[in-house]
């Protein structure tokens, strides 16, 4: 039976790559917030739709909305880490990525109460020139990141990397999950989350595309959002 996924990243608008040149983090406190009520809103929609996803969740995020957390566990899906503050790998030193990673898990889990095995980059910002990051990963603790995507991006991708879960370093009981992209001659093109899901695939009612893409191309559907499986579930039974 195919298996399919559904990730949500908690973050806020602001904390968004693309608002980095225009607000700073010293304004984040002082911004209406929206993340709380939204993340519940999405854990309603799931409740009555008896969906299971992975909630990659800023520290930033948790410090501030605890009963979030503590709901995301509570309604039985997966807390995975997003970093603290949403600061892209490609920014960070080895030692500076560690102690973002580190923090950030304890603070999930001692919120929590519940592991977290894994981990996603801020914008996808794992690639060719820092593959050093997924060793630190290892280090940490966490069993799997979903950090790569294999397209050409203008600030993210890895357009060569493998499309399909795989083990990134060698003899190390770890993985990668890659953003599922559809193959279209030499290249790959993505399809399950970044900018081509708020432009392209939101719009298409009852998700239609997603089901043509799904029975055409025969693909397990990976999707994330800005299943009945969350990513460990996928790791364990891949």
């Amino acid at each position: 039976m195919k298996k399919n996924a559904m990730t949500v990243d908690v973050e806020d608008y602001f904390q968004v790559s693309a608002f980095e040149p225009y607000i700073k983090r010293q304004q984040w406190d002082a911004l209406p917030h929206r993340v709380e009520k939204n993340t519940h809103k999405i854990l309603d929609l799931f409740e009555e739709k008896n969906i299971k996803a992975t909630f990659f969740t800023l520290g930033w995020v948790a410090e501030r909305y605890p009963d979030v957390i503590k709901r995301i566990v509570t309604d039985g899906h997966e807390l995975a880490c997003h970093g603290y503050d949403h600061i892209r790998v490609t920014e960070q030193t080895p030692e500076q990525f560690r102690t973002d990673v580190s923090k950030t898990k304890n603070l999930l889990e001692n919120l929590s109460g519940a592991p977290v095995n894994g981990y996603r980059a801020a914008s996808y910002s794992i690639g060719v020139h820092n593959l050093w990051a997924l060793n630190v990963l290892q280090e940490e603790g966490f069993k799997y990141s979903s950090s790569i995507y294999p397209v050409k991006h203008d600030i993210y991708g890895m357009p060569d990397a493998p499309r399909f879960i795989y083990t990134p370093i060698e003899n190390k009981n770890f993985k990668e999950i890659p953003i599922t992209t559809i193959r279209l001659g030499d290249k790959n093109f993505p399809c399950g989350g970044g900018g081509f899901l708020d432009f392209i695939l939101m719009p298409c009612q009852n998700g239609l595309l997603i089901g043509l893409i799904i029975k055409k191309t025969n693909l397990r559907f990976f999707i994330s959002i800005h299943g009945k499986l969350t990513l460990s579930n996928l790791v364990s039974t891949d």
